[in-house]
């Protein structure tokens, strides 16, 4: 009897054992979700996102006041201004490209803006048209930033021939004025969006799957990193991909000591985001994230590991020349190629141990096979 007893005892202990506190239950995740995941949401919407929307219609509206001053009086002294003004717009552009979900996504926006290298040939037949329509497809490539850069930059041989040419075909200041237009309205209706109701969609879809906010987000983060700032940015210019080297698809082609300012204004975004920067101080990030989980690499904290790799990308990117200049008049760009390295050297860490430590899903497959 005594030992029916003990043996009942036992079963009951080992029972009561395996629905401890410390131990799972039949169909509980072994490793639960102990990160918040809705202030990281907030931090990126209110503080991030939706600003760096509002600050780029800044610069946006300043652009198109100096353009118009331009049309209206092509001079010198205007083009410089205007030119000036776009440049800080598509500084400012860097800030909101990688933001391609929801509302961005519903109109194709990076497409819409930044398809490069522009196509001149349609650019001019728009123009001595004077009929087209800037929302079809077909001038994706031939409209946005790239446009702009065409014309304000690469219309003459230098300043005199390109103001000239305003002077000559008042159709140039209208095209350009029609360009910048549909910039703004499709970046206000992107805002609008997410003020008048995505933000909160946005946040409140705050859980653990590959259709929650953070999941879709890191996605297209690192899909933003890997294709459009890695291989848009330099890789594509620099042959990688191809062995044959075409600076002829570089971004700002036409004004060569911009393209490496934007691809390092891009790297300083990517980075801002990661570790949850803004404007007003810092708050819940991805490299928050990995430190609640203790995210170790190689012995060193996961996100410490990241940013070492983008600092390094940074040093080598900024000692280079213009990437139009280290392309053309090197016979390997080996210095471009080096940093392109460095800079390729984050992806495995974003796109394999990140999201393995959050438990997030790749959802593309990138065609370069890195």
């Amino acid at each position: 009897m005594k030992r029916l007893s003990f043996t009942l005892l036992t079963g009951l202990a080992l029972l009561f054992g395996c629905s401890s506190d410390g131990d799972p239950t039949p169909g509980e995740d072994p490793n639960p979700q102990q990160f918040d995941r809705r202030p990281m949401l907030e931090n990126w919407a209110d503080n991030i996102i939706i600003p760096s929307y509002q600050a780029f219609l800044q610069a946006q509206a300043t652009l198109e006041a100096d353009f118009t001053a331009f049309a209206a009086t092509p001079d010198v002294s205007t083009l410089q201004q205007v030119r000036q003004s776009w440049r800080q717009a598509y500084l400012s552009w860097q800030r909101v490209d990688m933001f391609e979900m929801g509302p961005a996504e519903t109109d194709g926006l990076r497409l819409q803006v930044n398809t490069y290298p522009t196509d001149v040939a349609l650019v001019e037949s728009n123009i001595n048209a004077g009929t087209y329509d800037l929302a079809l497809p077909s001038n994706r490539d031939a409209k946005g930033f790239p446009a702009l850069d065409y014309l304000l930059n690469g219309l003459g041989a230098d300043d005199a021939a390109i103001v000239q040419q305003f002077s000559a075909n008042a159709g140039y200041g209208t095209y350009g004025a029609d360009v910048i237009e549909d910039i703004s309205v499709r970046v206000n209706a992107v805002l609008t969006a997410w003020q008048s109701g995505y933000r909160d969609t946005f946040v409140n879809n705050d859980g653990a799957s590959a259709t929650a906010s953070v999941d879709r987000f890191v996605n297209d983060y690192i899909f933003y990193y890997e294709r459009f700032l890695r291989a848009g940015k330099m890789g594509i210019p620099l042959g990688v991909f191809t062995g044959t080297p075409a600076p002829q698809t570089l971004e700002a082609y036409y004004s060569p000591e911009d393209a490496k300012a934007f691809f390092l204004e891009g790297l300083d975004a990517v980075q801002d985001l990661f570790n949850g920067r803004h404007a007003s101080g810092s708050g819940p990030s991805l490299a928050s994230y990995l430190r609640e989980l203790n995210t170790l690499k190689d012995g060193q904290a996961l996100d410490q590991r990241i940013n070492a790799q983008w600092d390094a990308a940074r040093a080598l990117v900024s000692g280079l020349g213009s990437f139009r200049s280290e392309i053309e008049e090197n016979n390997p760009p080996t210095d471009m190629l080096l940093a392109y390295d460095q800079v390729q050297a984050a992806v495995p860490l974003l796109k394999v141990d990140m999201v393995s430590a959050m438990s997030i899903a790749i959802d593309f497959v990138d065609a370069d096979g890195d």
